[in-house]
Formats: C-alpha cells, structure tokens, sequence
C-alpha cells in the first residue's frame, strides 16, 4: 500500500478497555494513515481506561465515552450501567453529526457498541474488527447491521452473516517477527540474559495476571524445581508490580535468574529472548505470538465474557499449535510444565511450526483495503 494511493477519508474508530483492542485500533489508524496521510481519524473509547492515555501518545485525537462494562460480581455500580449506556449512546450521535464519518470502525470493547449502533442508525457504514473466535453478544448485535465484518478465525459464520465476512487476521505491531540468529542474540544482550542457559517469558496481558504470578511465585518458593540452567523473564503488570517488588525482595539472590517488570516496553525482544512463552490469551497475544513463531502455554483468563480466551487458545491447540493449561491448575502445573517443554527442542520446534501456519500478515492493510472497499 503506497501513500496516496487511496482518497481521503473521515473514519471514526471505537472501542478500547485494554490493551488488546487498543493496539489493534492503532494499527488500523496508521494503516489508514499510509494509504492517504491527508485521512482525518477520530477515536472514540471509554472515559477512565488506557486508551484515554494511549491513542493520544500515538498521536491521536480520542472523545470518552462514560459507557463501562457490566461488573460479573455483584456491584452497585452495575445499576448505573442504564443510565451510562443512554447517556453515552446520545453522545455518540453528537460526536457523528459534528465529525460527519464517512465510515465507523468497531474494534470492539464495550466502547464500541453505542458508537456504532448509533452510526448505523445514522446510514454511516460500519465494519466490525472482531478479534476472538467466540465473538461477544455485542458484536453479534452490530454485525446484523456492518457492511463488513474483518475475523482472525475461521468457522465464523455461526456468529455473522457468511456474505460479509472476510477473514483478515488481527492486526499487531509490525515490530513483531520471527527472530533471526542475530534478533536472538540482540534480545539476549537487551534484558542481560545468559545466552548459555534457556529463557521462559510470562506475560500476563497488559495488567498483569495474580494466577500466573503465584504460579510464579510459588515454583521460585519451592526452589525454582526442573530449572536449574533456566532464566525466566516475567512481566507481572501493574497492578501487581509493589507485590511482586517485595517477593523478589525477600529472595534478592534469584535476581539474576528471574528478571521482572510491570511493562515490557520491547515486546518483540522478549520474544525473540524466549524458547518458551507463557501467556494468557487474548486476541492480539494470540496474534502476536502466531507471527513471532513462538512455542507457547496458554493459561486463559476465566474473568472474561463468554469465555473467549478459552476458545481462542483451544483454536491453536487443536490444530497442535500451542499448549493450555487451566487457571484453576497453573498453580500446580504451569511452570513444571514450562520447564519440561523449554528442555525438549523437538517439542518447541514443532510447536513453532504449527503456529506460524497460523500467522496472517499485514491483517492492518487487508482491512484497510475492505475499508476502501465498502466506501468505493
């Protein structure tokens, strides 16, 4: 795709919550950036979350919604949730007469739903991105009336009209490769770890995991068993960051062999450092680790709607692509398991092959093309 190539376009993009409807969003904007650098994108997230602080370090304009989603534990402020939703749906409307978007770009998150239903009232074009395999009830609701519907799995039809859905791929950062011998060795040096020894990364979403912190956390308690030449590379998130502080300061000589931080800024060194990643399994990380080629363990959450990050990593395992343990058994299991695969290169090779048939490349430009598509 070459500047210019495409005319200008008003877009609005909805959705946000966390970081794996975020950064796909950015990806779209700078996607429609490149194809005309005169293009006007407007975000519209959630008042209060993250993308509120980063769509505009990206160097974009974004409106807050005060939308929030359902609370799945009894919570006064679910009898709120009437009130926010009408409110927010009357100031989507305000925020389509003033920007006049010749099309709406749902990437999903509980952002997107009054944003987009009120475009489609208004005969503005909308194009839902739905990132998991189990798509949510809202995105079902929207999808009745996009124009086009951009999945990452197949086997999509049981949620969406067949007609309008065209399998693109999630879109991820295009920092995010297979690593070469000397990406590798570059990762290695980036997070001091010992190229002699073998690398877990534990990555638990944007905010941190507490499962796979006690995971870790109990097996560095039981003297690190089955990981002796192991170094492990854990982001723990924000949330858990003084915790997690104070446990590695009461074991102060395993911080050599255990490196942990609450964000990990080089998602792709960390990658490329690892033989083995752990991680939870979110849309954009089951994404990213498809093109980084990597030999994975899924833990998914169960606190999320409809149990997405279930069916998003069984979409792997099926096809021989990934591991998963539950969340009820990562304590028990998780990091025993991981030692036991970062020790059978036979194992990880296979793995990393099966998971980079599943790799889809530039899913960023391919909607953008569906985009011009349905506008053309």
């Amino acid at each position: 795709m070459y500047m210019g190539q495409y005319r200008k376009i008003r877009a609005i993009i909805s959705g946000g919550g966390t970081g794996g409807h975020i950064f796909p969003a950015l990806s779209i904007a700078q996607r429609l950036k490149e194809a005309n650098p005169h293009n006007e994108i407007l975000f519209v997230g959630a008042d209060g979350k993250m993308e509120m602080e980063k769509v505009p370090a990206a160097g974009f304009r974004i409106i807050g919604l005060p939308v929030a989603g359902l609370q799945r534990r009894l919570a006064l402020s679910n009898l709120a949730l009437p009130f926010r939703l009408l409110k927010s749906i009357v100031m989507a409307g305000k925020v389509i007469d003033s920007f006049r978007p010749d099309i709406a770009i749902g990437v999903g998150g509980y952002a997107s739903a009054p944003l987009l239903w009120m475009a489609s009232c208004k005969g503005i074009p909308t194009l839902i991105q739905e990132q998991n395999s189990f798509a949510g009830l809202a995105n079902r609701i929207l999808g009745k009336r996009a124009r086009r519907i951009c999945t990452a799995y197949e086997g999509m039809e049981r949620f969406f009209p067949a007609d309008r859905i065209v399998l693109t791929g999630n879109p991820i950062r295009k920092d995010i490769v297979p690593a070469d011998d000397a990406m590798k060795a570059e990762a290695l040096r980036f997070y001091g770890l010992d190229p002699s020894k073998r690398h877990i990364f534990i990555v638990g979403g944007s905010l941190g995991s507490r499962t796979l912190n006690r995971s870790v956390m109990g097996w560095i308690g039981d003297g690190c068993p089955g990981g002796d030449d192991v170094e492990v590379l854990w982001q723990c998130g924000k949330h858990y960051r003084a915790e997690t502080d104070r446990f590695m300061d009461a074991h102060e000589g395993l911080k050599g062999k255990i490196r942990h931080s609450d964000f990990i800024s080089r998602m792709d060194l960390a990658y490329a450092a690892a033989d083995v990643v752990v991680s939870r399994s979110g849309a954009s990380s089951v994404s990213e680790l498809c093109a980084a080629h990597k030999a994975v363990i899924f833990v998914p959450s169960p606190n999320v709607t409809e149990d997405h990050q279930t069916h998003n990593a069984m979409a792997l395992v099926d096809r021989d692509a990934a591991m998963i343990i539950r969340d009820a058994d990562a304590e028990k299991d998780l990091m025993r398991s991981a030692c036991d695969m970062v020790h059978n290169p036979r194992r990880i090779a296979a793995l990393e092959r099966n998971i980079a048939g599943l790799a889809r490349a530039d899913a960023a430009g391919a909607i953008t093309a569906e985009i011009y598509d349905i506008l053309d």
